[in-house]
């Protein structure tokens, strides 16, 4: 493969990867199909949006690709790079999450994507971003630690110069906790996973690769926790601790989160930029759990940074 930026490359990847995820999790669900919506934008570009609601596992599923151009970055993708102000752009990616009924199932989320700023007479400026993260309602260690050794694997074969994999795991380990912070409510959104932007440092085709690399550890990380867990039961006093939860999920999204601010900044289509709110979701007036309960473990156990993979047997 050519080390020169291959945006159509990407492209292909990228819609055959929203298509075996569909698949994968159709299958899983058992009970509902994806359906899909095509789009254009009027900038630009387009993408196609998949949603699954109602199904027998999954409260709603958003699976979504876009591919979309303009003449000019928005500010969320250039206010740390201002050289890149007024160069065209193209960004594409797959952006999925998944809101299952069982609050005992988590919520999973993943993201890659591709950027290329260009201008006239010049280079073009590019560069990957993703990862994937966790957020459980009822913590398991059993699922926790498999999240993070699938994330771990992700990195195999993939690093700076001098730095091995696993540095590599732990450091894109740091950036996403970093990153899912509610720094507002002082408390991460969920137990992590990874997380990476601006990757152009090793040329495209090894960028490229490590982007394949995380993208296709998701479904071997999030599937087997979503088997065990699916049947488990369940009672109303957990949904609605669930339904708690998920408010920290829209807060996120909607205050921090670049790759929401982005597709509305850049006038995307709204329907599938928040395609990740879960379909029902409530706010309590500073709610505390009971004491020695299993929401209480939740945040003293699980909502707080640990090395996941120091523990594992």
């Amino acid at each position: 493969m050519s080390d020169q930026p291959d945006a159509d490359a990407v492209r292909n990847y990228l819609l055959d990867l929203q298509d075996r995820v569909c698949n994968a999790f159709a299958r899983e669900d058992g009970g509902a199909e994806f359906r899909e919506d095509a789009w254009d934008r009027r900038g630009g570009g387009g993408g196609r949006s998949r949603i699954m609601e109602g199904g027998a596992v999954f409260e709603k599923a958003g699976i979504n690709f876009s591919d979309v151009r303009g003449d000019e970055l928005p500010p969320t993708a250039s206010a740390a790079r201002p050289e890149l102000a007024g160069r065209g752009f193209r960004a594409m990616g797959v952006s999925l999450v998944m809101h299952p009924w069982n609050p005992h199932v988590p919520t999973s989320h993943m993201n890659v994507r591709f950027f290329i700023a260009e201008k006239p007479d010049e280079p073009p400026v590019w560069w990957f971003g993703g990862g994937f993260d966790l957020t459980p309602y009822y913590g398991n260690e059993e699922d926790v630690i498999h999240w993070h050794r699938t994330a771990r694997a992700a990195c195999e074969g993939f690093g700076d110069e001098g730095e091995d994999s696993a540095a590599l795991h732990a450091r894109l380990k740091r950036a996403c906790d970093a990153y899912f912070y509610l720094k507002h409510r002082q408390e991460p959104r969920g137990v992590g996973g990874l997380f990476f932007d601006d990757l152009n440092a090793w040329g495209f085709a090894r960028c490229f690769a490590f982007t394949r690399s995380i993208a296709e550890h998701y479904l071997p990380g999030y599937r087997p926790i979503v088997a065990r867990r699916k049947g488990l039961h369940y009672t109303d006093e957990e949904r609605a601790f669930q339904r708690y939860r998920r408010g920290r999920y829209v807060e996120f999204n909607l205050v921090y989160d670049r790759g929401t601010l982005f597709g509305l900044q850049s006038g995307g289509r709204t329907e599938s930029i928040l395609m990740s709110m879960p379909p029902e979701v409530s706010w309590r007036y500073d709610w505390h759990p009971d004491p020695d309960s299993p929401e209480a473990e939740l945040y003293e156990r699980y909502l707080v940074p640990r090395d996941w993979l120091a523990e594992e047997p």
